[in-house]
């Protein structure tokens, strides 16, 4: 049921899926301007040049926005309600879901501080974040 409804790579995304599965967070860069982009495509969103590649970032993000889903699809009670937009601390946004954190509005303040961490879910391992724990 879970597995109707995990993303199916193409070659464009297959790079990002591949990482996933070795417990990386990559996306692409242009060789050109420097800056880092998602969602993947053969040139860079900012300039156009086809002088791109897949790099692994660093993990950090900030909560940028979220919504809590108090009424999950049948099959997917298990995932994290909380459905979000973070911001890599290379750029690009993300569509994920919180994970480890108590699903409530005064757990998620905006701008909070997240790494990613990866979640098996129908056969595909996908990125999601948690909170970043704070250094003593």
């Amino acid at each position: 049921m879970i597995e109707d409804f995990m993303p199916k790579p193409t070659p464009e995304t297959a790079p990002y899926w591949d990482a996933a599965k070795a417990g990386e967070l990559r996306v692409q860069q242009c060789g050109a301007c420097g800056r880092h982009y998602f969602y993947p495509r053969p040139f860079c969103r900012y300039c156009a040049s086809p002088d791109v590649a897949w790099v692994m970032v660093s993990g950090r993000a900030r909560l940028v926005s979220y919504v809590i889903n108090r009424r999950p699809m049948p099959g997917f009670e298990s995932v994290s309600p909380v459905i979000a937009l973070v911001e890599l601390d290379e750029g690009p946004r993300l569509m994920t879901n919180v994970v480890g954190v108590e699903p409530a509005p005064e757990n998620l303040p905006l701008d909070l501080r997240l790494r990613v961490t990866f979640e098996e879910r129908g056969g595909t391992v996908l990125p999601v974040f948690q909170p970043e724990e704070e250094s003593a």
